[in-house]
């Protein structure tokens, strides 16, 4: 989702829409407490957040699932699909749509196999029939259906928590010190860390940076429908490319053929570009000469990764 200007600041509508953000903080406290997870076989690592938007969860969960690869173990990753229609649990396959499974169902899927399912102890259990001996879950932080094995907050260093509240009043989808408690290690994105209220477990430092692509130097017109596009031109900028303009869209938005006829004539000769997530959602006829930027998580200290995952061996 795009997150409105207000949460960044505790103006007049944030004020007026807290009341409604205790609830939901309420809620998920509630749900913690009467919640009887699910065991499973395989171990189970939950990449998660605290705040509604993208933190880079994702990245994320593709740094720690290429680790576990690299040493060997059967790697599933579970997600709950959002923005597709299936409600599984599947196991995404080669013919998988945007529109059937998600954008990011498609990017994990490139990487391992990769179960959608908004049950997530039934996708867990999905993962174990088919051979898993570790999950890793994309987003799950506050769903308390299957137990975990160890949890990873994910924190965007440079918003931060906004404006501390909770939704809609502001980005949280939990109080901090509360979704902190059940935390084994928080992941700094981009930045430092904002206040993180008494936690006292291992924080890392990671960076979302450019892992590949031909930008430099080339006039390009940026398309996104991304949580925070203002990341994309950033990334553009750090890959040298010269950008002429820029169109964003709703996160997760399902580009039509006439919208990118039209982006092509507002780019006027330079070359459309857009992130891996929106690239997936393209229909295949439309995707002729739009270049991808592609980015990586890449942690500051892997060694203190390493000492985190070695806690499921």
């Amino acid at each position: 989702m795009r997150a409105p200007d207000f949460w960044q600041r505790r103006g007049a509508a944030a004020l007026l829409l807290a009341p409604l953000g205790g609830l939901y903080g309420v809620s998920v406290a509630w749900k913690a407490w009467r919640a009887k997870p699910a065991r499973v076989k395989a171990r189970v690592i939950c990449v998660g957040n605290l705040t509604a938007g993208g933190s880079g969860k994702t990245p994320v969960a593709l740094a720690v699932g290429a680790r576990l690869l690299g040493e060997g173990k059967r790697v599933f990753f579970l997600t709950r699909g959002y923005g597709g229609s299936e409600t599984g649990p599947l196991r995404v396959e080669t013919h998988s749509t945007p529109r059937q499974v998600g954008d990011e169902a498609l990017l994990l899927a490139a990487l391992a196999p990769t179960i959608v399912a908004r049950d997530r102890a039934a996708g867990a259990a999905l993962a174990v029939g088919e051979g898993a001996d570790v999950i890793v879950m994309d987003d799950g932080h506050q769903n308390f259906s299957l137990a975990k094995n160890l949890s990873l907050v994910v924190v965007d260093g440079e918003t931060g928590f906004g404006n501390g509240l909770m939704i809609p009043a502001g980005p949280l989808r939990e109080p901090v010190a509360q979704g902190l408690s059940r935390a084994d290690a928080v992941i700094v994105m981009n930045g430092t860390a904002p206040d993180l209220q008494g936690y006292r477990g291992p924080v890392l430092q990671a960076r979302l940076t450019v892992s590949g692509g031909t930008l430099t130097g080339r006039r390009v017109f940026a398309f996104a429908g991304i949580g925070r596009p203002e990341k994309f031109l950033a990334s553009l900028n750090e890959a040298g490319a010269i950008v002429t303009g820029a169109q964003f869209f709703g996160d997760h938005h399902p580009y039509r053929p006439e919208e990118i006829a039209a982006l092509r004539g507002r780019a006027g000769g330079a070359t459309l570009v857009t992130t891996e997530k929106d690239f997936v959602r393209l229909d295949p006829q439309t995707r002729a000469d739009i270049a991808v930027l592609p980015v990586e998580a890449r942690f500051e200290n892997p060694a203190a990764l390493d000492t985190l995952l070695a806690r499921i061996a």
